[in-house]
């Protein structure tokens, strides 16, 4: 069964892009030129609200109605002159980032991004690891010997560091500030140009480990610019996020990497076909099982997700009991489900016992705006030969999505012991997005149309956390220094 839990494709699509430097979606498109009157601008913000109020599982969830009704009321009164389609997709964007809810969100206009970066676009170039609300330098490529690894941005163009961060937060979907900013981890050029798109230099302060503080201007810089710039700094550990791997670690120690939870073979023509991954899979647990392997570290950082008819075979191989990412699935019953599912049935008419058949006999059971809790089958244990060394799921603040679900549950069921740093992403959140399209200006605008409780059926609004915590160094080091430590865990636990 394929039930996407968490993160639409678009969404994921995003961070891979920008992983990648931005080259991650085909061609680069033209810039779009259309304007769109005022009149028309404001009418589609009308039906923005509106529809928001129908379609998302609760819009009120972390704001109140009287204060997002204020903030509606506000940014409408500004619609009054012409506007392009970029500017509507962003200023509507950041209303709807108002409501503090990650799968409820316009996404970032990665088409006039990319053109602009494609014709020598020049962008902020460098990156930041945000802990406790402070931002150090983690990647430089500004070509200023001046400016070290670690280094705490303290003023930006004359604002406090925390008033810079929380400037280019109200730009993104997110639950909470520790999202926001695990997002700005990695979309930091990206939306500070969305701040700033004419900004050619950017007056900074920071401040060195030692505490010593100093200005200096950086300046915007190309894609061949920052390029060029990285090719000179030395070399430091990098996940890959898409890449899969099994071998054998020292003392019976076992490690997979199973990559993202969909078929990321570059010339897959079916993103959900599950063929190849599951050969990886069961060929990797053998070995392990062939090698003797005491216990196995399970690699989830930086994972963007996917579905769990990938990763329940993968849990699968190690589960002791019957299980299910969520105790509880509650639908909200809207028109722009009931038709975003009906477009699903014609990819599925041939299989009747797909998603798409099942809620769309739900749905024809009730009426819009009604809630219902969806009933999610259980996965079962691998039958006959199974992994029986312990288990440890590593993950960070980068781990997204089904991944999530997929730690939240082999902790909930307490099939392996997590190790790494909390999820930005939740647990138990408002998500399985659809879509609608405005009127006029035709934007799409994603909306979570369910709530999503883990398997404990806590509803703390908290990703997951590890039961042994291991920091992820703010400054880049040559070797990975956290799969060295899980690696050093796992080997005293498997005796």
């Amino acid at each position: 069964m394929k039930l996407r839990t968490l993160t639409a494709l678009p969404g994921i699509a995003i961070f891979l892009a920008l992983f990648a430097g931005g080259q991650a979606l085909g061609a680069d498109k033209p810039v779009e030129a259309q304007t769109y009157a005022a009149k028309q601008v404001r009418a589609d913000f009308d039906e923005l609200y509106e529809r928001l109020q129908a379609t998302h599982y609760d819009l009120y969830a972390r704001r109140s109605k009287p204060d997002f009704d204020a903030r509606f009321k506000s940014l409408r009164g500004s619609f009054d002159t012409p506007m392009k389609r970029f500017d509507i997709q962003t200023r509507f964007q950041d209303f709807i980032a108002y409501g503090n809810v990650a799968h409820a969100r316009i996404d970032f206009p990665m088409d006039v991004y990319r053109a602009y970066r494609a014709g020598g676009g020049k962008v902020f170039p460098l990156r930041v690891r945000i802990v406790n609300g402070a931002a150090r330098v983690s990647s430089n490529q500004s070509g200023l010997d001046a400016i070290s690894l670690g280094d705490e941005i303290v003023a930006f163009d004359g604002q406090p560091g925390a008033a810079w961060l929380s400037s280019l937060r109200r730009h993104l979907s997110a639950d909470n500030d520790y999202m926001a900013y695990a997002m700005l981890e990695s979309l930091l050029p990206a939306v500070e140009w969305l701040e700033h798109r004419d900004a050619t230099r950017f007056h900074m302060k920071l401040r060195t480990a030692q505490g010593k503080t100093y200005e200096v201007v950086v300046p915007a810089r190309s894609r061949d610019e920052m390029q060029a710039s990285s090719e000179k700094l030395p070399k430091t550990f990098e996940l890959d996020w898409d890449k899969r791997e099994s071998r054998m670690l020292q003392n019976g120690v076992a490690y997979l990497r199973p990559g993202p939870f969909y078929n990321n073979d570059p010339g897959a023509t079916n993103m959900w076909d599950a063929t190849a991954y599951s050969v990886f899979i069961d060929a990797a647990f053998w070995r392990f099982i062939e090698a003797g392997a005491k216990s196995l570290v399970i690699d989830l950082r930086d994972n963007p997700g996917g579905d769990n008819s990938f990763s329940d075979p993968m849990v699968s191989w190690f589960a002791t009991k019957p299980f299910r990412f969520a105790s509880d699935f509650r639908i909200k019953v809207s028109q722009a489900a009931i038709d975003t599912n009906r477009k699903r049935l014609v990819a599925n008419a041939d299989d009747a016992a797909s998603t798409s058949h099942k809620l769309a006999a739900a749905y024809a059971t009730r009426k819009p705006g009604d809630v219902f809790s969806y009933e999610i089958p259980l996965a079962q244990p691998r039958p006959g030969t199974r992994f029986q060394g312990k288990v440890f799921l590593l993950i960070n603040r980068h781990s997204y999505s089904n991944t999530v679900s997929v730690a939240a549950l082999a902790q909930d069921y307490g099939f392996a012991t997590i190790l790494g740093e909390e999820t930005s992403d939740l647990a138990t959140t408002y998500g399985a997005m659809e879509e609608f399209e405005l009127s006029r200006t035709g934007v799409t605008v994603g909306f979570p149309k369910a709530y999503i409780i883990r398997p404990s059926g806590a509803t703390d609004a908290r990703g997951v956390r590890p039961d042994i915590a291991i920091d992820t160094p703010t400054v880049p080091t040559q070797e990975d220094t956290v799969l060295a430590r899980a690696a050093e865990i796992a080997g005293k636990a498997g005796g």
